[in-house]
């Protein structure tokens, strides 16, 4: 392939962080910005489901069944999706690779087609202000307004400021042990995975704990170089 054909392919950012870091949050910003997409594994799998791929029919046929998709499934789902119109300006992969392996099988799969990843991008974030941000927030169940125990209470206990509804809701799951544990499990799982991107020289990092509009635009200057 002509390097003229390869600059026509779509570049292929990674998110890497822990759940609360605002990988979410921070790759519908880019989206936004830079007209890139956003695929998790979850959406790519429905996605595909929904559509009758092979590969969709596939994973509806593991997943009826109550197992686990495989890598080779979801690689041959994210294969069919690259493909699309909407992805010529790049995409975002959130939720994959998760081990080394599957990073492995994903640099296969993209030098088939010419590409690579341009960046893999670690959202850093302290464990113990972590615990507090995430097992503190609540928020209205009306207007979905969001609070938090420590940063954003409301101005009357109790009650939404924006619609004034006493119906405050929190996740079952965001409590301090549950957010340690999942903190504790994405460490162990993707510690190689950094190792594995900093040895291609792909690996950025950035300091995930400031407001998200800083945050923001120090991703923008990473995600405008690797686009370029």
């Amino acid at each position: 392939m002509s390097g003229a054909d390869t600059m026509t392919r779509p570049a292929v950012l990674i998110l890497l962080g822990p759940p609360g870091a605002g990988k979410g949050t921070q790759a519908r910003m880019l989206q936004d910005r830079f007209g890139l997409v956003q695929l998790s594994t979850g959406d790519l799998l429905r996605a595909a489901v929904a559509a009758g791929t092979e590969a969709g029919l596939a994973a509806k046929s593991v997943m009826a069944a109550g197992g686990l998709v495989s890598d080779d499934i979801v690689l041959a789902i994210l294969k069919d999706r690259l493909a699309a119109a909407d992805t010529q300006q790049g995409v975002i992969l959130d939720g994959f690779p998760r081990t080394t392996v599957q990073a492995q099988a994903l640099d296969e799969l993209l030098a088939q087609s010419g590409q690579r990843i341009n960046a893999a991008i670690s959202l850093d974030v302290d464990d113990a202000e972590m615990v507090v941000r995430v097992a503190g927030r609540y928020a209205c169940g009306d207007c979905c307004e969001g609070y938090h125990d420590s940063y954003k209470m409301p101005a009357v206990a109790g009650t939404c400021d924006k619609c004034g509804s006493t119906n405050m809701q929190r996740r079952a799951d965001d409590n301090a042990a549950t957010v340690g544990q999942r903190l504790m499990a994405y460490h162990a799982q993707t510690a190689p995975l950094i190792t594995y991107y900093e040895k291609q020289g792909t690996l950025q990092r950035i300091n995930a704990m400031g407001e998200i509009g800083q945050v923001a635009e120090e991703l923008g200057a990473i995600v405008k170089k690797a686009v370029a």
